[in-house]
């Protein structure tokens, strides 16, 4: 099943047509089109019921993981479909994490060759309650920024990086209580760690990508290990200056003051919140909440590439 959403922000009619094309050579293809939110969660479910052996989405980092979600709606196992991703969204992080590239006709063509050799990967995943995500969940300023560019997009902005600064640049200063944090990290066995404005928990690096550069608050994150955590427990101008600094440069060890928490590899963990707030998993904004608990799940799901 070739999995399409006609909305990404990348995706053409030419394109959509040139992959079926070539697609349609290897395989026995289904074409199935996303018409409203959590579509492709009921699709993918179809195609898992239905024992089909292929998913591939075409979409962005959204459509991704309602696929996912559809998927693993029964948990992991090794009779589910594999997952093929075409990127067509604005930062279609997930694929990127993958190692494809940031072109849907250019992770087409490596998909091709991975299919016909036989090649996989099989991928760690992150479960936020009961909905897993493949790359970042969040909870506190990063997810309002994720509120406010939705809500940007739904009255006609186009998303790029220069939405996300604007929406970040806006909500940081207008919108977003600097003074009180509102967040506690709680895990099993450990003291609990307060004080916290923002929490970013990653399944893999980068966090994000503003176009071609890569924004990481967890450098070490990996899907074949647990998960990482960043808090920021200060939102003053200067320390912000110093963590998005550290978080656009090339690096390989965690960032290093600024003020900010870094966890590593953890299993499980729980987000607790004084009062409701905003809450994300993989970009997509899913309301305000006071408690999240946070898993690591390996092996969660047979990836082509």
């Amino acid at each position: 099943m070739l999995l399409a959403n006609p909305k990404a922000t990348s995706s053409s009619r030419r394109a959509h047509d040139l992959l079926v094309r070539a697609f349609s050579g290897d395989l026995n293809l289904e074409i199935a089109t996303t018409g409203h939110r959590g579509h492709a969660t009921e699709l993918a479910r179809k195609a898992r019921d239905e024992e089909y052996d292929l998913l591939i989405t075409l979409g962005g980092d959204g459509t991704v993981n309602e696929a996912v979600n559809g998927l693993l709606a029964d948990g992991p196992s090794t009779g589910l479909p594999a997952l093929a991703v075409l990127p067509a969204g604005s930062a279609n992080v997930f694929a990127r994490s993958l190692g494809l590239p940031n072109s849907t006709v250019g992770s087409a063509k490596l998909i091709l060759k991975a299919l016909r050799a036989g090649r996989h990967r099989d991928v760690g995943l992150g479960l936020a309650d009961d909905r897993y995500f493949t790359f970042c969940g969040g909870m506190g300023f990063d997810a309002e920024v994720v509120r406010l560019v939705e809500g940007l997009r739904s009255s006609g902005s186009r998303a790029d990086p220069t939405l996300y600064v604007r929406a970040a640049l806006r909500q940081f200063f207008a919108v977003t209580d600097r003074t009180h944090p509102a967040l506690t990290v709680e895990r099993p066995g450990l003291p609990p760690v307060p004080g916290l404005f923002m929490a970013v928990v990653s399944n893999t690096a980068p966090w994000t990508y503003l176009g071609p550069l890569e924004v990481n608050p967890s450098p070490l994150a990996d899907f074949d290990a647990g998960l990482d955590v960043f808090g920021a427990r200060s939102l003053g101008a200067l320390s912000v200056v110093k963590i998005v600094t550290q978080m656009m440069m090339p690096r390989t060890r965690p960032r290093r003051g600024g003020g900010g928490l870094d966890l590593r590899d953890a299993t499980e963990l729980t987000l607790c919140s004084s009062r409701p707030i905003a809450f994300q998993l993989d970009g997509d904004y899913l309301g305000e909440r006071e408690q999240v608990t946070f898993r690591s799940v390996s092996k969660a799901i047979r990836v082509v590439m």
